[in-house]
């Protein structure tokens, strides 16, 4: 089977003999009454009707194994497919479709296969070739973390990034939601965060926040695409927007002024603050009631004021109060200079430091998250004459997000201590949802086909005929995207 359609690029897929599975007036999607299954199947009807132009729809299984024109899709027992907890086979006839995986995560990943492999031979209809695809994902975590801190992205268009994530099978949404420029989610114990700190962005531009069941309803929507959120609450640095609201968290007890600059490093809170570790708290303990996947990420970056005894005891109460609430623990880089209980997750940014603390980390039972900035920070430009987007981490094109290989860009570090790839977008120069995926796509096919496919079958020319195919697609969907030079679109 030509694989020029799929991204990211599949474990295994063959080409099968016979006519086309035509997607038509008497398709119907086929799942068991059980309600994870009843709404995924609703899911599918409704991605697939979109590409085909067609109404789908759903009901529950019989027997159905003579059953035509249906796509069937089937959860088996775990251990029945070899890959893990998502992997998929999919398999196209002319007379129907069937789906089998070890839960609904890997079912949404065979969906989109199946969306991906659909054709319009120009008569109208929409026709998939007979092809068995057998899938699974090299890492564990594929993820976007996405700035919403410094300029605000409604509720709506997270869900068009969600979308856009799930068709790369991405399965990790890492929001950023505070910084100095504002706070982003309502915490009920402490209310004035949202009340005076959301209203700020960069450059005075509009800010806003989510509300409790606005967050709700961004988790859900996730969750039902197989995408877990992971909310970011930045601590001890990037803060003014926390410290703007509570006085109580500065040593003179006074409110700081608002910000929409970009510095960094500036702002910090206190250690041995009185009102510090009950801030911590109350606001961590919100966000893990709120969120039910099992990581929460404290930052912990750029802290350019602490002293270093005092970081490592702040990063310590951080994440007790965080381990306390029910999750695990993730954070950038620099926590990795202090001590780490086994299983915390380090993600990994900057490439211009000394690895040594990485590594030992790593031996010591931590798990690292590779987003290096010279590869994956989507918010760099493609190059000098990109109208938005920064270059302190210099250009990154195209090639630059897909050629290079996460387990050895840390010299000494176990390949099986890490967990995954995680690509960045940070809002300095991104306003609204047009600008975010100009910067996004394509870059962010290549991160997840870097994060899915296996390093001995990714092939930079390979990957470029099958991206090129994409376009059209983000075109459908009215998204704005960067055609690389790099690519014969």
């Amino acid at each position: 089977m030509s694989l020029k359609s799929l991204v990211p690029r599949p474990q295994r897929g063959e080409r099968l003999d016979g006519e086309p599975f035509v997607v038509g007036e008497a398709t119907t999607v086929v799942v068991d009454p059980r309600p994870e299954l009843i709404a995924l199947g609703i899911l599918a009807a409704d991605l697939l009707g979109r590409v085909s132009g067609r109404s789908i729809e759903v009901r529950y299984a019989d027997d159905g194994a003579a059953d035509r024109d249906v796509i069937r899709l089937r959860v088996l027992e775990e251990g029945a497919l070899a890959g893990g907890a998502e992997a998929y086979r999919l398999r196209v006839t002319s007379d129907r479709v069937d789906a089998v995986a070890h839960g609904t995560a890997g079912l949404v990943h065979a969906i989109v296969t199946l969306r991906q492999l659909i054709e319009h031979p120009g008569d109208g209809s929409s026709v998939v070739s007979p092809a068995i695809v057998e899938d699974a994902p090299r890492f564990a975590w594929r993820g976007l973390s996405i700035d919403v801190a410094r300029h605000f992205l409604g509720v709506d268009a997270v869900k068009v990034v969600i979308g856009v994530m799930a068709h790369y099978k991405l399965n990790t949404l890492h929001l950023h939601l505070t910084d100095d420029q504002g706070w982003r989610l309502h915490v009920p114990s402490r209310p004035q965060l949202s009340r005076l700190s959301s209203e700020t962005s960069v450059n005075g531009d509009p800010g806003g926040f989510y509300t409790p069941s606005d967050y709700a309803d961004i988790v859900h929507y996730a969750a039902a695409r197989g995408i877990v959120v992971v909310p970011e609450i930045d601590v001890p640095g990037h803060v003014n927007a926390a410290t703007h609201a509570y006085g109580d968290l500065t040593p003179d007890g006074e409110p700081t002024d608002a910000y929409t600059g970009i510095e960094v490093g500036f702002s910090r809170l206190h250690a041995d603050l009185p009102a510090t570790t009950p801030f911590l708290e109350a606001v961590f303990g919100d966000v893990a009631a709120m969120t039910p996947g099992e990581y929460v990420h404290i930052g912990g970056d750029e802290v350019l004021t602490m002293e270093p005894g005092e970081y490592a005891r702040f990063v310590a109460t951080a994440a007790a109060v965080v381990r306390a609430a029910g999750k695990k623990v993730v954070g950038w880089q620099e926590i990795a200079h202090t001590p780490l209980e086994p299983g915390t997750v380090v993600q990994y940014w900057d490439t211009r430091v000394e690895p040594d603390a990485f590594v030992a980390a790593a031996r010591a039972g931590a798990k690292i998250l590779m987003s290096p900035g010279s590869r994956v920070y989507l918010d760099m430009k493609y190059d000098a004459n990109t109208e938005i987007g920064l270059d302190w981490a210099g250009h990154v094109e195209l090639r630059d997000a897909y050629e290079w290989e996460p387990t050895t860009l840390i010299d000494g570090l176990p390949a099986e201590s890490v967990i995954g790839v995680e690509a960045a977008v940070w809002t300095e120069t991104i306003r609204d949802l047009d600008d975010l995926m100009f910067m996004l796509l394509p870059r962010l096919a290549a991160v997840a086909e870097v994060a899915w496919t296996a390093p001995e079958s990714r092939d930079w020319d390979d990957f470029a005929a099958r991206v090129s195919a994409q376009g059209p697609f983000w075109d459908r969907l009215g998204l704005r995207w960067y055609a690389s030079p790099q690519v014969d679109w």
